[in-house]
């Protein structure tokens, strides 16, 4: 009775480990019909240099994730445009020390974004105003944690341009297979 009730345990492991994986979405991973996408540099309204080109290479790198989206510098030929623009930065103050010195700032990046289907010529996202924040202490981190924030809220907006993409893309997908 011992080694059939073993037996019949592993088998139930077994069927539920391999059965529950047969269904698993991966949010992240496009796997439908190839999709060009012509992404131009973004619009930099702000004194901070280079900020444009980092952009575009945090969104490039998370594109990459998929074999099936192909980003271009070419409009022709495009199924997609994603256009952007960072339109200011912030460093408003929000911690002083007792000697009226900053000691946290906030960097404020504005940006905003399109995603548009190029052959019918259908918004499919648009971000009009959006506002991305992440705190830094100024006497605990070096001179470069400014650009460190920056950093790290350009990634993170790349993840959910990238993510929300994805997204427009599977619906416009099925709504296409639909018809």
């Amino acid at each position: 009775m011992n080694k059939i009730s073993a037996k019949l345990l592993l088998f139930f492991c077994l069927s539920l480990l391999l059965g529950g994986c047969g269904g698993y979405y991966f949010p992240g991973v496009y796997e439908g019909p190839e999709v060009s996408i012509y992404m131009p540099t973004w619009s930099n309204r702000t004194d901070k240099l280079g900020i444009d080109s980092t952009m575009y290479n945090a969104l490039s790198e998370w594109f990459l994730k998929s074999d099936k989206i192909k980003l271009t510098k070419e409009k022709e030929g495009a199924d997609m445009i994603l256009a952007g623009e960072i339109i200011s930065i912030h460093l408003p103050s929000i911690g002083w020390s007792s000697a009226a010195r900053t000691t946290d700032v906030k960097v404020e990046l504005v940006l905003r974004y399109v995603l548009k289907d190029l052959k019918s010529g259908k918004i499919l996202w648009e971000a009009p105003n959006q506002i991305w924040t992440e705190d830094y202490n100024t006497v605990a981190q070096k001179a470069g944690s400014e650009d460190e924030a920056v950093k790290h809220i350009l990634a993170d907006v790349s993840e959910k341009i990238y993510l929300g993409t994805i997204s427009r893309i599977r619906k416009l997908s099925t709504a296409g297979a639909a018809q």
